[in-house]
């Protein structure tokens, strides 16, 4: 019952003793890197700092097998930046197989950034192929015309820290797209050659600044729209009788107005004539009690009066029943 333990304890020590000093791994290394190896005491120093040593030893063989000069202290450096090491390894194998110059530096900034390098390095290897959305555009006659466009673009490995991406490449094209088809005279001469486009939109140097090189912009097909022109000139058209019809409205309210003030004066004037009739009566009145008029005077203004009115009633035309 006393040796149990003993072994337990002996057991535990040995699997502690095996885990931070891999025999196994270092045994590996020896027989698989030529030239400096991993010593026994960079792996116990990987496991002391939670780097896996199989990541590691592993990239480190798959590098020097494919000979790029790679460091232990670099991978375990990368890896405690939060790089990928297998990605980062395996960008620059392809990159050397490709003829593409890239050293350890840049592609663990590239890996860091935040973009795949090994990606990037099979795109510079293999141009990929972007369709631009439908991009409308409008010619100087009026007519739009909706353009769709590939672009293949490989990657720029120098730019690829801090350059701009497909979206910014997108936009550039459809920019120049918008630019060459609204600089043309009219529509026909676009639907003629529309290689014009793509020319004149690849000489613009649209990836400068970019993570890509464009290597050629093809228009895959370009179609007629609206007619702009005129749509814009019938808007236009109606916003002038719009106005013209508030105009005519405007005049018609101060016709309306200017005649209404008329009728106001003229009954304010009939309303004056009735008050001065008024005081007539009682200017007789007075000149009788001052004798200023005489009976036969009235006499004669009341034959006057009725003579008038009889003249009147003979020129009007009788009503017939």
């Amino acid at each position: 019952m006393g040796i149990i333990p003993f072994i337990t304890v002996g057991v535990v020590l040995l699997l502690v003793f095996f885990y931070f000093v891999p025999l196994g791994l270092w045994v590996t290394a020896q027989v698989s890197i030529s030239g400096k190896s991993v010593s026994i005491l960079q792996l116990i120093f990987m496991r002391i700092r939670k780097v896996p040593p199989s990541l590691i030893v592993n990239a480190l063989i798959n590098g020097n097998k494919a000979g790029i000069p790679v460091s232990s202290n670099e991978l375990e450096t990368h890896f405690m930046a939060g790089g990928n090491v297998n990605n980062v390894v395996k960008a620059l194998i392809s990159a050397d197989k490709a003829n593409i110059p890239l050293d350890f530096n840049m592609a663990a900034a590239i890996d860091l950034a935040g973009r795949d390098v090994a990606d990037a390095v099979q795109l510079s290897v293999n141009p990929r192929v972007i369709n631009t959305p439908p991009v409308a555009a409008v010619a100087k006659d009026g007519i739009q015309l909706i353009a769709k466009a590939r672009v293949t673009v490989r990657a720029n490995i120098a730019q690829l820290v801090g350059g701009a991406g497909e979206d910014t490449i997108l936009a550039r094209v459809g920019e120049g797209i918008v630019t060459t088809i609204g600089s043309a005279t009219n529509h026909k001469a676009v639907l003629e050659n529309p290689d014009t486009i793509s020319k004149t939109v690849l000489s613009k140097g649209l990836d400068a600044g970019t993570a890509f090189e464009i290597l050629s912009i093809d228009i895959a097909d370009i179609d007629i729209g609206k007619n702009i022109g005129a749509e814009l000139q019938t808007d236009q058209a109606e916003a002038d009788l719009k106005v013209a019809n508030a105009k005519a409205e405007e005049r018609r309210a101060m016709a309306v107005a200017e005649e209404q003030e008329m009728k106001a004066k003229a009954q304010d004037a009939r309303a004056l004539v009735i008050l001065a009739e008024a005081e007539v009566p009682k200017a007789m009145a007075e000149a009788f009690r001052n004798g200023n008029l005489g009976i036969m005077d009235y006499y004669k203004m009341k034959n006057i009066q009725a003579d008038t009115e009889m003249r009147d009633s003979i020129s009007k035309p009788s009503k017939k029943k």
